[in-house]
């Protein structure tokens, strides 16, 4: 049996988050579809998995609910289990529940869109850019784009923390860059609150870039936020990169683990043959307090 797995998500007005989390719910259990969809305020964000045709339904569905008639699929092949349950909730808002505070509403103000086409003749051109990546800093460890700005972030919400770096680079356009593109669309209205204005963002996300440019300008492969951890394509073609280290021995690795520490939990990249030497496994160079 085929699966397939659907990423998404839409900033509309949602004037009762409650009664569409029962809608998600119920349309989601009839079809049989595991995932996570966080609906908000400001709109909708989730990544289900299921059948081919329960995944198809899903969409057709959704295109019959006016607010979310014109959503953008991305859609790759699933296992099956990459899911493990199904969590439908209502947050503040449909990234981390902890920006609403922002008060920024890309249906009102957000970057300029780039698509995947003109990001990689940007790349072809030699166009002088800042590419700022806005995932986390674990996300980074396993693939990034060529001469990409990885900012220090264990969250999305610590942008703020990074924006004096950013408010650096006036004299070139800024492109943003996160896995689907939810949050480059808060993150650009918040970078241009605080003074940028020549601000773009990747539209539709990297993974929408590395399927139509597989190893071109972006190395290694892409952190997801489900039980495959990593994805890539043409990943046996020579011009594929490993560009995770062991946190450990430091040799190429992509095999990432979470810190056993209960007050900490961070995902890092640690070799298989280094992982045997433990019994519980901890960050080498100290845990976050």
């Amino acid at each position: 049996m085929s699966y397939q797995i659907l990423l998404f998500y839409k900033y509309v007005e949602v004037a009762d988050p409650q009664a569409v989390k029962l809608w998600q719910k119920t349309l989601c259990q009839l079809l049989g579809l595991k995932g996570r969809i966080i609906i908000a305020p400001e709109g909708i964000n989730g990544t289900v998995e299921g059948t081919v045709e329960a995944t198809r339904q899903y969409m057709r569905a959704m295109k019959e609910y006016p607010a979310f008639s014109e959503i953008t699929y991305k859609i790759s092949e699933g296992t099956g289990n990459a899911m493990p349950r199904l969590s439908v909730k209502v947050r503040k808002d449909i990234i981390s529940d902890s920006v609403a505070h922002w008060s920024v509403n890309p249906s009102q103000k957000t970057g300029k869109y780039l698509t995947a086409d003109e990001l990689h003749e940007w790349y072809e051109s030699g166009k002088k850019f800042y590419l700022v990546d806005l995932r986390n800093d674990y996300e980074h460890q396993s693939g990034h784009f060529d001469n990409a700005i990885l900012p220090a972030m264990e969250n999305f919400r610590d942008l703020p923390k990074v924006i004096p770096e950013l408010q650096k680079l006036t004299d070139a356009p800024m492109v943003t860059v996160c896995t689907g593109g939810v949050r480059c669309e808060k993150a650009t209205g918040f970078l241009m609150n605080n003074g940028l204005q020549d601000v773009y963002q990747l539209q539709d996300g990297i993974v929408t870039y590395m399927e139509k440019y597989p190893n071109q300008h972006f190395k290694g492969k892409l952190y997801v936020f489900d039980n495959r951890i990593l994805m890539g394509f043409h990943t046996d073609a020579p011009e594929h990169e490993t560009v995770g280290h062991c946190v450990v021995c430091q040799k190429p690795s992509e095999h990432y683990v979470n810190c056993t520490n209960d007050d900490c939990h961070r995902h890092l990249i640690c070799c298989e043959d280094c992982l045997a030497n433990y019994t519980a496994f901890t960050c080498p160079q100290g845990c976050r307090a």
